[in-house]
């Protein structure tokens, strides 16, 4: 069966997730998350990708990426797993692949979806139980989004950028949107369009996609983006 071709547009953020394989650990001490993000941010400016949220799970990773061409996300994601890999393998002494076959990945909507879909990246931890707020998990991005630590990884978006004139308030706009659940139809459309490869957002998104690409890129199951209250100060 041919592989399904991925949808990249340069200038286009994209949710990309891989998973190990059999959903077996790929993180199992804290110096393996750390490597992996040291080399994640590697590769991200070798190959000049912007990097707005991610979270490093036990068995699985999450990010959210501006590619600047169209084969960026696919040499950074290269470089990452041709040097993790091998050093997972010789750490534990392992062999072969520990990925579940590629990663999949989905454009994103900047308008609406690109705040929530970060909102869905760093709330893994919550959502699995491994703790209360997405702030208490340290190998996740939010730390950086919502506390305003130092993480060299993250490269703010816009849409991050216009919640405030100031870091102060764009942090504080950014926790608020946490105080809300994210709805079990947007967690729905979300998973189904990194899934399938299509593209989150509405049916103008897609057929802009669609325009410029110049095929048909179908369409996960739609649903009722969350509403973005912006702090304007």
């Amino acid at each position: 069966m041919p592989r399904k071709p991925r949808f990249i547009i340069p200038g286009v953020p994209q949710h990309i997730v891989q998973r190990g394989h059999s959903r077996e650990p790929v993180f199992f001490e804290d110096s393996d998350y750390s490597a992996y993000r040291d080399w994640l941010g590697e590769g991200a400016r070798r190959y000049h990708c912007d990097i707005h949220a991610y979270v490093l799970m036990t068995n699985h990773v999450h990010i959210l990426a501006t590619p600047s061409d169209s084969i960026g996300i696919a040499r950074m994601m290269q470089y990452v797993g041709r040097r993790y890999v091998p050093y997972i393998n010789q750490a534990y002494g392992t062999s072969g692949s520990i990925w579940e076959g590629r990663y999949k990945a989905s454009l994103v909507q900047e308008e609406n979806y690109l705040l929530t879909c970060m909102r869905y990246i760093e709330l893994n931890p919550v959502r699995a139980s491994m703790v209360k707020h997405p702030a208490d998990y340290r190998w996740s991005s939010n730390c950086r989004n919502a506390k305003g630590q130092v993480d060299e990884l993250v490269t703010p978006h816009t849409e991050y950028l216009s919640l405030g004139k100031r870091n102060k308030l764009r942090i504080t706009a950014y926790n608020a949107l946490f105080k809300a659940h994210v709805d079990t139809e947007t967690l729905t459309e979300i998973r189904a369009a990194w899934l399938t490869g299509t593209p989150l957002g509405n049916e103008y998104f897609r057929k802009k996609v669609e325009k410029k690409l110049g095929c048909k890129v179908g369409q996960a199951r739609r649903g009722r983006p969350t509403k973005i209250v912006r702090n304007s100060g």
